[in-house]
């Protein structure tokens, strides 16, 4: 068995944060950024667009790349390296589109996210908590 690739989509919105509450799968009850698994042949900001619509009814007007992270899920026996996008552009407003999948989406500030966040998520504040903070609060990249 190999790792699969995911992609994390960050929307940033006035130094907010969309989250939803993961009501499926592994990490159930935990709070996550849109995002899903990498298809065949697409690109992470293909990947990043499609999950964004998909799951949260969002149009990505500019997508930019982010960091990864290394994510192993023991208990579920599952390990994905999680490509990170950064939407800042955006049309639409959040509306749960997979209520299978997520009970809600909300908006958090970036210094004041709630718990228990999804482990990739968790995995990216511990490792780019500073660039993350300042990119919501403007324009600078996350690196």
């Amino acid at each position: 068995m190999r790792p699969k690739i995911g992609v994390g989509v960050l929307v940033i919105n006035d130094g907010n944060l969309l989250l939803g509450e993961r009501i499926h799968s592994h990490g159930a009850n935990t709070w996550c950024p849109p995002g899903g698994h990498l298809e065949m042949w697409e690109a992470p900001e293909e990947c990043a667009a499609r999950e964004l619509m998909e799951e949260a009814g969002i149009e990505a007007v500019k997508i930019e790349t982010g960091p990864w992270t290394n994510d192993c899920f023991h208990e579920e026996g599952k390990h994905y390296l999680t490509l990170w996008m950064i939407v800042r552009e955006f049309k639409g407003e959040p509306v749960v589109m997979e209520p299978e999948k997520c009970g809600t989406w909300k908006w958090f500030p970036i210094e004041n996210l709630p718990n228990p966040l999804f482990l990739s998520l968790t995995h990216l504040l511990e490792n780019h908590h500073e660039s993350i903070i300042t990119s919501a609060a403007g324009s600078s990249p996350i690196a």
